[in-house]
């Protein structure tokens, strides 16, 4: 006999990325995910949905949207920064943090905050980039040591916090690369991290529950999908290795967590409405099915 699933709303901010909606002009995709329930957005910045470099009147547009969201309860936002060809058309995601010239990403990241601070949003997720070939990590972790403080600065300086992701792939591919970073640097406080489930299961020793537990008191912001445990490839719940119950539940247990927890699946504007849906409906399920939470102790 199994136990019954366990009744509760979910003590956890839900949004969806809108690097998922690609497909649909921006109002159009805050009226899918607030129809299905979402509190919140997380706002990829760039094309389709708002230009970084757009007049002020068009992002206070956005603001004010955001706030009639739910009859005036509101939807919240984060800025996230992982537009494919925003800034060089033939480059996925180029220039980086860690190339010779990342000029126009730092403008970027800047604006990124301003406009983040423009619509209310208290975090700006980014991430380090892919080396360049026959650039060793150490020259890159010195181009990211000297980088980011002043991106902090920028941050702090109008009321933001900066994320920073781990992603498969990249110099800084897991917690403790992020962390020691953060270290390096002397602990900003405008420093955080981006923690993304999903990736958990490809590069993360401690899977999903130690993960959560090492970030900690650094963690940002939180995106959510599937994936194979075998490589990095967003999928929408179900479909890959993730045992989602027992992430909301690793998730919940993070002390004074309160951030947003965002559906990640950038490869499905394709099928937008059914994902944003059915993404709700299984994290719906998977927390009325969440086991106890195990204590993992930080390392």
């Amino acid at each position: 006999m199994t136990d019954a699933p366990r009744p509760g709303r979910l003590p956890l901010v839900l949004g969806y990325g809108t690097n998922g909606l690609g497909d649909h002009p921006l109002g159009t995709a805050l009226d899918l995910l607030e129809d299905a329930g979402y509190d919140a957005v997380a706002l990829t910045l760039g094309f389709p949905h708002l230009d970084p470099w757009a007049p002020a009147a068009d992002v206070a547009a956005v603001r004010d949207r955001l706030a009639r969201a739910h009859g005036g309860r509101g939807m919240r936002v984060v800025v996230e920064t992982g537009t494919r060809y925003l800034l060089d058309p033939r480059r996925k995601h180029a220039p980086a943090l860690v190339d010779e010239d990342a000029g126009p990403r730092l403008a970027y990241l800047r604006r990124a905050v301003e406009v983040a601070a423009a619509l209310g949003a208290p975090t700006v997720q980014l991430f380090s980039g892919v080396l360049p070939p026959g650039v060793p990590a150490d020259v890159g972790r010195d181009r990211l040591r000297d980088r980011l403080p002043g991106l902090a600065a920028h941050a702090a300086d109008h009321g933001v916090r900066l994320a920073l992701e781990p992603e498969p792939g990249m110099l800084v591919e897991t917690i403790a690369d992020a962390l020691a970073l953060h270290a390096d640097l002397g602990g900003p406080p405008a420093l955080g991290l981006t923690v993304d489930i999903g990736h958990c299961l490809v590069v993360e020793p401690g899977g999903v529950a130690g993960a959560l537990a090492t970030a900690g008191p650094h963690l940002h912001h939180v995106q959510i999908d599937d994936m194979p445990a075998t490589h990095h490839e967003h999928l929408p719940f179900g479909q890959g290795a993730l045992d989602l119950p027992a992430a909301l539940a690793a998730l919940a247990a993070v002390p004074g967590y309160d951030g947003v927890v965002s559906v990640e699946l950038p490869r499905h504007s394709w099928d937008a409405p059914r994902q944003v849906r059915d993404a709700m409906t299984a994290l719906r399920r998977a927390w009325a099915d969440r086991p106890d939470p195990v204590p993992v102790p930080a390392p």
